[in-house]
């Protein structure tokens, strides 16, 4: 095993149910005195969302808002809120939403300084370096959802919309300066949706930990991640007024996001041309995928896999986890396959290219070619 890597753990996290209390404080923090909120157009009027546009106001921070996302955010959506950010003479951004919101928003706080073209910061050797670091704006990320974890990440997943294709755009410094997370802004997500956004906390937990790369933080970070979602996710879908169980969904969330800067995999290679192709959901996507992608990788992961079924409390290692993860999926309403989803008359071929030049297939525990990705898309179907 190769025991060299490069490690950067996240950011100022206020966590605790009450703390959105606290946003224009933590603006200051981060040295933002004319905030852009950047959402999705499904929170832009919600009763949170105008709470916390009432707290900027009332600190003498403006009211300045950009819903105009899409729920798989593309380059038309970064380019207006460019323009929005601009005009306002904005100097930070309040990224406020699901992974959606948050993605676009630190999309907006990235690009809005720089010249050149967005798909010229894909995720992609040190095509980084490309940017001009000063010119990135600073962001405070609230989340309202406990699933993406984009909180705290240091990229965003934005849909080239000519091609179809989910791109990864990075830089250190899209990081959030500062994070609050606090449960009582995800009460109101509706049960399908608490599923599929817990689900990919879940995966992203599952994936970081399955991945061959050495990161021995994430390791542990990713199983304790999984072992939330376990205890707590059924306990949110039940009764989504649990603040309890909200609030360690948000804790899981954060902890997956964290972790899979150790790697992805296959779940994700696959859900990511699929959510970009069918417009699926991608939480929900990658639940519908980590059966097959589990079996895909049995070779390479039922010991470490079954090392996580003991600390987890599952009987019958890898194939006990296997069932758990069913049962789990089961007792959510998961489609059982990608044609449930509504994922029909698919283009193979166009899926086993996207997911072939995905980054997340250098996760992957086992070599993902066209021949095994294909035979793995069909179990999927």
């Amino acid at each position: 095993m190769n025991l060299t890597s490069n490690w950067s753990y996240p950011t100022a996290i206020r966590f605790g149910a009450g703390r959105i209390s606290e946003i224009a404080d933590a603006c200051a923090a981060a040295g933002i005195k004319k905030p852009l909120l950047v959402t999705d157009r499904g929170l832009a009027d919600m009763e949170i969302t105008q709470r916390t546009l009432d707290l900027l106001e009332a600190a003498g921070l403006g009211r300045a808002i950009f819903a105009d996302v899409d729920p798989n955010p593309n380059e038309k959506n970064a380019a207006a809120g460019v323009a929005a950010y601009q005009a306002g003479g904005h100097d930070g951004v309040v990224a406020f939403g699901g992974g959606s919101g948050l993605d676009l928003a630190k999309v907006v706080a990235f690009h809005a300084g720089q010249t050149r073209p967005l798909w010229d910061f894909e995720d992609i050797g040190d095509w980084w370096t490309r940017a001009d670091a000063d010119a990135i704006a600073p962001v405070v990320a609230v989340p309202t959802t406990a699933g993406t974890g984009s909180e705290v990440g240091r990229a965003s997943v934005i849909t080239n919309s000519e091609t179809e294709q989910k791109k990864i755009i990075f830089h250190p410094k899209m990081l959030p300066a500062v994070v609050i997370c606090d449960p009582e802004l995800t009460v109101g997500m509706p049960s399908f949706i608490t599923a599929g956004t817990g689900l990919d906390a879940f995966a992203h937990c599952v994936e970081a930990y399955c991945s061959p790369h050495y990161h021995p933080m994430s390791q542990g970070m990713a199983l304790e991640g999984m072992r939330l979602v376990k205890e707590y996710l059924p306990r949110a879908y039940a009764d989504g007024t649990d603040i309890e169980a909200r609030a360690h969904m948000m804790s899981a969330a954060a902890m997956g996001a964290t972790a899979f800067q150790k790697g992805l995999g296959a779940i994700h290679a696959l859900s990511h041309p699929i959510g970009a192709i069918y417009h699926t959901h991608h939480g929900t996507t990658n639940a519908v995928c980590m059966p097959a992608v589990l079996q895909f990788n049995k070779p390479a992961i039922t010991e470490v896999i079954g090392h996580a079924a003991n600390y987890l409390g599952i009987a019958g290692g890898f194939d006990g986890f296997c069932t758990f993860v069913d049962d789990l999926n089961a007792s959510m309403a998961i489609p059982k396959t990608l044609t449930e989803l509504g994922v029909q008359d698919p283009d193979i071929d166009r899926i086993v290219a996207g997911a072939l030049i995905d980054p997340s297939t250098g996760g992957n525990p086992i070599e993902m070619t066209k021949e095994n990705t294909t035979k793995l898309l069909m179990a999927c179907l």
